[in-house]
């Protein structure tokens, strides 16, 4: 099938590779010639496991990229929309989604073969329908369901494993307004054997997605929850707590040998410094907004933002209890991005954290194997010092924070091990055995 995909970010970028390499021909668009310049030189612009090795395999065999969106969907079958919606504070900012609908439509006035529309961008529910679809008949001139389809394909793809979770999906929700939309979405996703497939409504499949980010999201702010209270009795520890929790057959099924399945989901019930990304604080919060328009207040949403945006905090409380003031303490902190695999910094903890401490002028080195250069742009090179590995960045650190789970911070308490003066080790990912450090405090503990 000949797809085009309008928007390199993320999930434009990840999809269409991806698609690629499932034998789709595939051409990239976007209207930064940057971004295509190094597409076309095979040098990703953003950071994914696998992305660069799927990216040299397929460019200029079934993957090209190019600036031109008309050309692009008039030679192809199927278009994906995957323009980003940024959350302006009151509604997700549909600007992109609408510009390039227009275009879509626009390019289509000139096409005289049927054509899919593909959202692929997250979308309050009622988008495709109420403001892609009257804008793509607006530019073509065409009636949608007759000249051409609209559908929803909403993506669920982890920052650091987008490359396996797209091509290893555990399901494929396809929203379409007609029979030839859904026929086209089949045959697209027809390289997936074996892979449930929801076929649904559009506006269905915008709900799905808000649905499962805001689960998880939620998961995440009652542990952290369960961990503040944990904290504040004291003499119990939040890893142990969750241990137990997760011990219930119904998160982690035993089968009928004796052995216990653990599935991936029950590492988001597990306490830290909170959730950050693209995704997830955007897509709760848009979701509450959404929800308030339509008349529903969405109080357990509400309180999910509340707690994660209180959870840094709970890591600077910690450093106050052994530093009431952090002008000129040395403070190391372990991790920049807001997961491993990524070099994605967006509304990642560490931001509040580092802020404070600039503000209060402590001495900060930084270590991130991946997300340096993301740091720089936010914080400028001025008053911290960024570390090529973990060593260097220990140096004389009277405090470690750790703020991201890296596999390569395991190391932390071999490295510590014979320090004359032990740093104080504050674990904001409880992912270290706190009795393998002498000077430890962790979130929920």
């Amino acid at each position: 099938m000949k797809v085009s995909v309008i928007g390199t970010g993320y999930v434009g970028l990840v999809s269409g590779v991806c698609l690629a390499e499932k034998g789709h021909r595939v051409v990239c668009v976007d209207n930064d010639r940057t971004k295509i310049d190094m597409l076309n030189a095979a040098v990703p612009p953003i950071h994914e496991n696998g992305l660069e090795a799927l990216l040299k395999r397929n460019l200029h065999d079934r993957l090209e990229a190019t600036t031109d969106l008309h050309r692009s969907v008039r030679e192809t079958d199927l278009s994906l929309l995957a323009v980003g919606t940024p959350f302006d504070g009151a509604e997700i900012d549909l600007q992109y989604v609408r510009a390039a609908a227009l275009q879509i439509g626009e390019a289509l006035r000139s096409k005289d073969a049927y054509h899919t529309v593909v959202v692929k961008s997250t979308v309050v529910p009622g988008t495709t329908e109420n403001i892609v679809l009257p804008l793509l008949e607006q530019g073509s001139g065409k009636k949608a369901g007759v000249h051409f389809g609209v559908g929803m394909n909403p993506e669920f793809l982890r920052e650091g494993e987008a490359i396996q979770d797209f091509m290893f999906p555990d399901r494929i929700v396809l929203g379409g307004i007609d029979t030839g939309t859904m026929e086209a979405l089949e045959e697209l996703y027809a390289v997936f054997e074996g892979v449930d497939k929801l076929r649904t409504t559009p506006k269905t499949a915008e709900m799905i997605k808000y649905a499962s980010n805001s689960l998880l999201a939620t998961m995440i702010s009652f542990s952290n929850e369960i961990g503040n209270l944990c904290a504040a009795l004291g003499s119990i520890d939040v890893v142990e707590v969750m241990r137990g929790v997760h011990l219930d057959k119904r998160l982690s099924p035993i089968l009928p040998g004796g052995n216990r399945i653990v599935p991936a989901f029950t590492t988001y019930l597990e306490a830290g410094c909170g959730f950050g990304g693209s995704c997830f604080p955007k897509d709760v919060k848009a979701l509450i907004a959404h929800g308030k328009k339509a008349g529903r207040p969405m109080a357990l949403l509400d309180a999910v933002i509340q707690v994660n945006e209180s959870q840094p905090r709970q890591v600077l409380s910690l450093l106050r209890k052994h530093f009431p003031y952090f002008s000129g303490v040395r403070v190391a902190v372990l991790g920049l991005a807001f997961k491993p695999g990524t070099d994605d910094m967006r509304e990642s903890p560490a931001i509040p954290i580092i802020r404070e401490l600039l503000e209060e002028r402590a001495e900060i080195r930084a270590y991130d194997p991946v997300a340096a250069g993301e740091a720089r742009k936010l914080f400028g090179n001025s008053r911290i010092a960024y570390c090529d590995d973990l060593a260097q960045t220990l140096e004389e650190a009277e405090v470690v924070l750790l703020l991201t789970r890296w596999p390569e911070f395991q190391q932390l308490p071999i490295m510590l091990e014979n320090v004359e003066s032990p740093p104080l080790v504050i674990d904001g990912r409880r992912m270290l055995d706190k009795s393998g450090i002498v000077r430890y405090e962790g979130i929920g503990l």
